[in-house]
């Protein structure tokens, strides 16, 4: 089947623009297959990923995924990575992962409006990201590794005290952020010169 790439108990099924996960993978591959990669594809849906009851681990990089997003249960997935999705709702991604994944040790979320950082909007700093990590430890505290980036000690106890309070906004609220941003405010010769012409107007 063109597109299909087997070596051992790996499976990449990569760049076909399929929207759906195609039947007959799971039927030819889903009883053996321990790594699945549909990067680069159109999926909406994981409709079907089911018959894949042995990954360890799963690649859905460059796709269509969003909120909606459902994975079955997949009790040995210790690697995910959902780089570069529609993804926008963190906290009802990661109450889905900790019920389907018990042993998720490496997540990724890059290119995600879920993951705040450069890749997505430069409004975004580093202080945005640290809080972001630490509610992903609250609510899946045995990832080793968030977005290629190691979990360390520190980040693990801070996640322990204070990742409850850490709950991301969500990026609804960014235009009024966008609206209070020092660079929407400095605008100083448009807002002069009109103040200008407004003068004129009166006198």
């Amino acid at each position: 089947m063109a597109g299909l790439v087997v070596s051992g108990t790996q499976v990449s099924y990569i760049g076909q623009d399929c929207r759906e996960i195609p039947e007959h993978l799971g039927r030819d591959c889903g009883h053996f297959a321990k790594r699945l990669d549909l990067s680069f594809n159109l999926l909406r849906s994981l409709e079907g990923l089911s018959a894949f009851e042995s990954l360890e681990e799963l690649i859905l990089d460059n796709n269509l995924l969003g909120n909606d997003l459902v994975l079955p249960g997949l009790p040995r997935l210790h690697t995910l990575t959902l780089n570069k999705n529609q993804i926008s709702d963190l906290e009802c991604l990661l109450d889905h992962l900790a019920e389907v994944t018990p042993a998720l040790e490496y997540l990724s979320l890059l290119g995600n409006v879920a993951c705040p950082n450069e890749l997505i909007s430069l409004e975004k700093d580093e202080e945005d990201y640290k809080r972001y990590r630490c509610f992903v430890l609250h609510k899946l505290p045995n990832l080793k590794f968030l977005d290629a980036r190691k979990v360390t000690k520190q980040e693990r106890e801070e996640a322990l005290v204070r990742g409850a309070f850490m709950k991301v906004v969500k990026p609804k609220a960014s235009s009024d952020s966008i609206a209070t941003s020092p660079e929407c405010q400095y605008t100083p010769l448009p807002s002069a010169s009109r103040e200008l012409t407004s003068h004129r107007g009166a006198e």
